[in-house]
């Protein structure tokens, strides 16, 4: 029992290590939750997508994509393109800024908008499957038969995180009632995803 716990906590601390930092899906997440626009959807999809590449990490399929280097290749240079794209939208907003904060009509509306560019931001950045299904699979691999304890341990720590991100983020509405601040928050948006993917596109 204690060592299944162990690869438990081991598994958690490890995911958690991998997804907590500045990227494309977590500022996507953020801002979803500072707008409150299908906040609960966007978590399930990051959460769901996370635990399904670990499944298929630790169940060995990473070796397998190897085999095929020209996929990541090709998911790299599309999801490039898209973050471009996204951060050219976000540098719009910056420029014509409007309401930071939807009316539930307003949302409802979006979520179509919401699901997709979620899932975009999820399955074409091909650093998810270098983190999820190649990093982690090679740990879990060093568990044995406790290889799975490990990858839910790390699967956990993503529905943590991106819950803790998306539904804690309203905590930020107050400070973000000015347009300015939206600005600020925007501009941050568009480096970041302008910034990841140029380097996408170079390193493919």
């Amino acid at each position: 029992m204690s060592n299944a716990l162990t690869a438990a906590a081991a598994g958690f601390g490890t995911g958690l290590s991998l997804i907590v930092a500045i990227g494309a899906q977590n500022a996507f997440v953020l801002r979803q939750g500072i707008r409150r626009d299908a906040v609960l959807t966007v978590v399930g999809i990051c959460a769901l997508s996370d635990a399904l590449l670990i499944s298929l990490g630790v169940g060995g399929v990473g070796a397998v994509v190897v085999a095929w280097p020209g996929a990541l290749r090709a998911v790299g240079l599309i999801g490039g393109a898209f973050l471009l794209c996204y951060g050219v939208l976000a540098a719009r907003r910056v420029l014509k800024p409007g309401t930071g904060l939807r009316t539930e009509g307003e949302a409802t509306g979006s979520r179509r908008r919401a699901v997709l560019t979620c899932l975009a931001m999820t399955w074409l950045n091909p650093h998810v499957y270098l983190d999820t299904v190649f990093l982690l699979g090679s740990l879990a691999a060093d568990r044995g038969p406790l290889r799975w304890t490990f990858g839910l341990g790390a699967a956990l720590a993503s529905l943590c995180w991106f819950a803790a991100l998306g539904f804690g983020a309203r905590l930020l509405s107050r400070f973000l009632a000015r347009p300015t601040a939206w600005r600020v928050l925007d501009g941050l948006v568009a480096t970041t995803m302008i910034g990841l993917g140029v380097a996408l596109i170079a390193g493919s």
